[in-house]
């Protein structure tokens, strides 16, 4: 049986390189539902945020709580970076690879792959080598390889970034899909547009702290910092 993932809490949590403070300390409860997305200025200390929270970046002070042990929690995450990391293998061997490491026969794992590429639109370039895709594929290929274990929760940094607007609205599709079928997924982005699309939630981060927090509608209709007003109004914030 699958623990309970969430809440998560950070209290007082900060990760520091090099005797400098990246984010923190931060005191914040994510509670399991829909998409959290953490909006900021450039340097906001959004990308540490993420890491912070999925493990990537060292705790050096404060604490982060699960609602089970803190191993179990790690295996039920996945993490989709601003660029897409391709394993030097194809299309298929990509999507093949966290199933097996986890145990799935290679059988199963195949037809999973399989399943996976046609609902991201890949199922013609399985035997691909995965390097050579354009940038909106490969990013397509690194959601499918991060939700086809099923994780209960996605970490997504600036998935959409460097893409045009079609293969934005596939991603999006993506993980309203994703959402739709239970997935947790927090996420970074720049695009306010897309924040308004997808967030449940959001949270503002500035100088690596959380300057605003709150639900979407809300937080988009009246923000309560006048960093988060100045920041949606276009402004520059520092």
């Amino acid at each position: 049986m699958v623990s309970e993932l969430f809440p998560v809490t950070m209290a007082g949590a900060r990760t520091s390189r090099r005797g400098t403070v990246l984010v923190g300390p931060i005191d914040l409860t994510l509670e399991g539902r829909g998409t959290c997305v953490v909006i900021g200025p450039n340097g906001s200390g959004k990308t540490s945020f993420l890491r912070l929270l999925h493990g990537a970046a060292r705790l050096t002070g404060g604490s982060i709580t699960w609602a089970c042990p803190m191993q179990e929690a790690r295996r039920q995450q996945a993490f989709v970076f601003q660029r897409p990391v391709m394993l030097r293998r194809t299309v298929e061997q990509n999507l093949i690879y966290p199933l097996v490491i986890h145990g799935t026969s290679r059988l199963d794992a195949r037809a999973r792959a399989r399943e996976w590429a046609e609902k991201v639109a890949l199922d013609r370039m399985l035997d691909r080598q995965a390097s050579i895709l354009s940038g909106g594929e490969q990013q397509k290929l690194a959601l499918a390889r991060a939700l086809i274990s099923d994780p209960r929760l996605v970490f997504l940094d600036e998935p959409c970034s460097s893409l045009d607007g079609r293969a934005t609205r596939e991603i999006e599709d993506i993980l309203q899909s994703a959402k739709a079928r239970g997935t947790r997924l927090i996420m970074s982005t720049h695009d306010m547009g897309q924040a308004r699309r997808l967030a449940d939630q959001v949270v503002f981060l500035l100088r690596g702290k959380v300057h605003d927090q709150g639900d979407a509608p809300e937080f988009f209709d009246g923000p309560s910092t006048s960093q988060a007003r100045a920041f949606l109004k276009g402004d520059i914030v520092e």
